[in-house]
C-alpha cells in the first residue's frame, strides 16, 4: 500500500510539474503592421483586434496544455520593403516568433514572404494585403489571408458604380503593388460591363502638391474620380487637391481609403461619395463588437481590417492546437482545416471552446468576426460592405 501511495504521489507530482510547465510556456506571435506610413491610422485598431484574440486564448489556458501567447509588434511601414524585411527578420530570428499576423500592405507582405517567411519556414496570415499577385506568389503553403483579393474588389467596385448609374470615371492609383493590382482588376471589370475609364494614372505617395495629377484627371473628365490610394498618404493628398480645385465633387473609395481618417479629415466635403471595404453583417461581426467593448474599448472594432486581424490571429492559434505544435512546419497544414467546414461553428469569444474541441479530437468551422471562408491556396472568399458619406458621416448601405 505504501508503495502504491508513493507511486500515486509521484505520478501526481509529475502531472503537476507538466501542468506547471505548460502554463509557463510562452508562444510568441508577430503582429507586423504599418504602424507608420500611409495606413498608420488603421494599424492600432488592427493590432487591437489581433491581440484581443491572443488575450482570449491565453486566458483560456487551453492552448497546447496551458501555453500563453505574447504578441511581438513590428512596424512594416507598409511602403518600405527593406524596412519591412529587416523588422520581420528581427522578430523571427531574435524574438523567436512562431508565426506572423501580417503584414499589412501588399508590397511589404510580398517582400517579407519571399525574404523572411520562406527561408525560415514561418506561417503568415495577412488581414489586409489584397494584391492579386499574392495569389500566385511562391509560398510553400505558408501564406494565407483573411481579406479577399482585389480581383474580387475590382468587380465589386465596378458593380457599385454601374448600379449607381456612373458610366464613366477617372481613375488614379498609388504606384505600388496594391494600387496597380486593384486598378487593373477594376478597369477590366468596369469596362467589361460597359463602363468607361477616361484616364488611369498613378500617383506617388509623399508629395506636398498633387495639382498636376488633378489637372490631368480633370482634363480627362468623368462622372466621378476613383482614388485607389491611402487614407493617410497620397490618396488623401489627391482628394484634397481635387476638392480645392473643384475638379470633382463626388468620389469613389476602395478599401485603402475607407476609414475613420477619411470621415474625420474630409467630413461634409465628400457628401454623396461612396466606397467599399471588407466587412460583413454576420453574427460574428456583432459578437466581435461586444467582445471588444467588454475588453474596455481599447480599439475600434468597426475600423477597417480589425475584424480580419482578430481572425488571422485566431486561425494561427487554432491551427497550432489542431497540429499539437506551435511550429509553423506543423500548423501550416491545419489552417484550412480549422477555417472551413465540417465542424462546429466558432465565433468571437468562443476560442476557449474551440481549443477544447480540438484537444478532444473534434472538428471546428471557424467563422470568426469576418465570416472567414478560405478557398484555393489560403485565399479568403471575402465579403464587402458598401458605404456612403452623408452629413459628414460614413454610413453602411449594404453588404455584398
Amino acid at each position: 500500500m505504501k508503495k502504491l501511495l508513493l507511486a500515486s504521489a509521484a505520478t501526481a507530482l509529475l502531472a503537476g510539474s507538466a501542468y506547471a510547465d505548460g502554463h509557463m510556456k510562452e508562444i510568441k506571435i508577430g503582429v507586423l503592421l504599418g504602424f507608420t506610413g500611409p495606413l498608420e491610422s488603421m494599424a492600432p485598431h488592427m493590432a487591437g483586434g489581433a491581440e484581443l484574440a491572443m488575450k482570449e486564448v491565453s486566458a483560456s489556458g487551453a492552448l497546447l496544455g496551458g501555453a500563453t501567447v505574447t504578441p511581438v509588434r513590428g512596424d512594416s511601414t507598409c511602403v518600405d520593403a527593406a524596412a519591412a524585411t529587416t523588422v520581420a527578420e528581427r522578430i523571427v530570428t531574435s524574438d523567436g516568433v512562431k508565426a506572423i499576423m501580417g503584414a499589412m500592405c501588399s508590397g511589404a507582405t510580398g517582400a517579407i514572404l519571399s525574404n523572411v517567411a520562406l527561408p525560415n519556414g514561418i506561417v503568415m496570415i495577412s488581414p489586409s494585403a489584397t494584391s492579386p499577385g499574392l495569389s500566385t506568389a511562391e509560398d510553400n503553403g505558408l501564406f494565407f489571408r483573411t481579406a479577399p483579393s482585389d480581383a474580387r474588389q475590382g468587380q465589386v467596385m465596378a458593380d457599385i458604380l454601374l448600379e449607381e448609374g456612373v458610366k464613366s470615371v477617372a481613375l488614379t492609383y498609388t504606384n505600388n503593388d496594391y494600387g496597380k493590382g486593384l486598378a487593373d482588376a477594376f478597369q477590366k471589370a468596369y469596362e467589361a460591363d460597359g463602363g468607361k475609364i477616361t484616364i488611369s494614372a498613378s500617383h506617388e505617395d509623399g508629395k506636398a502638391d498633387y495639382s498636376a495629377e488633378i489637372g490631368s484627371l480633370a482634363a480627362a473628365g468623368g462622372d466621378r474620380l476613383v482614388i485607389a490610394g491611402y487614407a493617410d498618404q497620397g490618396g488623401a493628398g489627391v482628394l484634397r487637391a481635387a476638392l480645392d480645385s473643384g475638379a470633382f465633387d463626388t468620389f469613389h473609395f476602395p478599401d485603402g481609403m475607407v476609414g475613420l481618417a477619411l470621415e474625420e479629415n474630409f467630413g461634409k466635403d465628400i457628401g454623396g461619395s461612396m466606397g467599399q471595404n471588407p466587412g460583413t453583417d454576420s453574427p460574428g461581426a456583432a459578437k466581435f463588437k461586444e467582445l471588444a467593448a467588454a475588453d474596455g474599448g481599447a480599439f475600434e472594432p468597426t475600423s477597417p481590417f480589425s475584424a480580419e486581424s482578430y481572425d488571422a490571429a485566431a486561425l494561427i492559434m487554432l491551427a497550432m492546437q489542431a497540429a499539437g505544435s506551435s511550429e509553423s512546419s506543423a500548423l501550416k497544414d491545419k489552417v484550412m482545416d480549422v477555417a472551413n467546414a465540417p465542424g462546429e461553428k466558432i465565433y468571437p469569444g468562443e476560442l476557449a471552446k474551440a481549443m477544447k474541441i480540438l484537444a478532444d479530437g473534434g472538428e471546428i468551422d471557424y467563422v470568426g468576426a469576418s465570416a472567414v471562408e478560405l478557398i484555393g491556396a489560403g485565399e479568403s472568399a471575402g465579403n464587402y460592405r458598401q458605404v456612403v458619406f452623408k452629413d459628414g458621416k460614413m454610413e453602411i448601405m449594404k453588404f455584398r
